[in-house]
């Protein structure tokens, strides 16, 4: 078979990076190569690495590019022209490190762990198109530094929709004296970062995105709702909390998605949420918007803070209203206090 190329060796911090077959598409309706790629996130370099920086990140890879009708290999599945790789490939330089990271299985994977923008261009030489860093810094993977909001438009919603809602988000988050760093999820949705004091571990910190979930679902019943299972949501923004709960991840800041237009999750301005759209961030657009404004979430470890509020917010709905844990994931155990795992409509009555 034709290659794409010859080979192409770039030096990154002192390290030598060898691009294998440069040409080759990797979003082949858009013109956009490998090597488009690599230079992409060499120019968003101090961003995308600020995002990674000693996070256990699963690559998210897709050796054939993205084309009309391949497939994503999800959780528990094989086969799928591109999957999401946990451990550390095989045959990893000596400079990649990695960190051990448990599933909720009880079992364990060394995963890539970027501290160096190298690490970060080898993954996209592999044909890395975006990257999921877990919630925890190296040095203690068992408390997350990260408390993330995820507003997930629902059928008969849209961008827009969750715009609105991230208003009442950053109003919530000031009440409580916390600051959020927004940005695109590089799909429909937005992102809502709000950097924590280490010392939670993931089942309190997911008990704070639901406690977070259920007072915007009171002030704003109309638009947002924290049902986990799909029937009972509606035409609503959804607070997906489970992107809290351990082995759950989501797209980097200056992650390219495996999307149309090859779209970038893209951090933004409270500001801007109500003219951007998804859209207006690709793997062509940023590179200029990153030159010319920086990165927006350079601020955001100055301030780690108390989930304390939040996790006393919990508490008061389980008190006062008896509502308590959630439904996790259905790949999950069943997990301490946790309701049947049945959707409504299959559940039976009782008797």
């Amino acid at each position: 078979m034709a290659g794409f190329g010859s080979p192409i060796e770039i030096d990154v911090g002192g390290l030598p990076i060898r691009v294998s077959n440069p040409d080759k598409p990797m979003f082949a309706d858009h013109g956009i190569t490998k090597w488009d790629l690599i230079d992409y996130y060499r120019s968003i370099g101090p961003g995308i690495l600020r995002a990674l920086l000693n996070r256990p990140t699963t690559l998210e890879r897709w050796p054939g590019g993205v084309v009309s009708g391949q497939t994503l290999a999800v959780r528990g599945q094989r086969g799928g022209d591109a999957f999401f790789q946990k451990r550390v490939p095989a045959g990893a330089p000596a400079y990649v490190k990695t960190a051990r990271i448990s599933f909720p299985s009880g079992r364990h994977a060394d995963e890539v762990c970027p501290d160096q923008l190298a690490v970060i261009l080898w993954a996209v030489q592999l044909g890395t198109i975006t990257f999921h860093p877990w919630p925890v810094r190296s040095q203690d993977v068992e408390h997350p530094d990260e408390l993330r909001i995820d507003l997930d438009p629902q059928p008969g919603t849209d961008f827009t929709d969750a715009a609105a809602v991230a208003t009442d988000v950053r109003q919530l988050l000031a009440e409580l004296g916390m600051r959020g760093f927004p940005k695109t999820s590089g799909g429909r949705g937005i992102h809502i970062y709000v950097r924590i004091e280490p010392r939670w571990e993931f089942t309190d910190v997911r008990h704070a995105a639901i406690a977070l979930g259920r007072e915007l679902e009171r002030r704003r019943p109309d638009a947002v709702t924290t049902k986990w299972w799909k029937e009972e949501r509606g035409a609503r923004i959804f607070v997906d909390y489970n992107q809290n709960a351990r082995d759950r991840t989501i797209a980097s800041a200056y992650s390219a998605r495996a999307r149309p237009g090859a779209q970038v999750s893209t951090p933004v301005t409270w500001d801007e949420l109500a003219q951007v759209r998804p859209g207006d961030f690709t793997v062509r657009t940023v590179p200029e918007r990153f030159a010319r404004l920086g990165d927006l979430n350079a601020q955001l470890d100055e301030v780690h803070h108390d989930l304390t509020p939040l996790l006393e917010m919990y508490a008061r709905d389980e008190r006062d209203t008896g509502a308590a844990e959630m439904p996790y994931p259905p790949d999950y155990p069943k997990m301490p206090g946790e309701p049947p795992r049945v959707q409504p409509s299959r559940a039976r009555p009782n008797p």
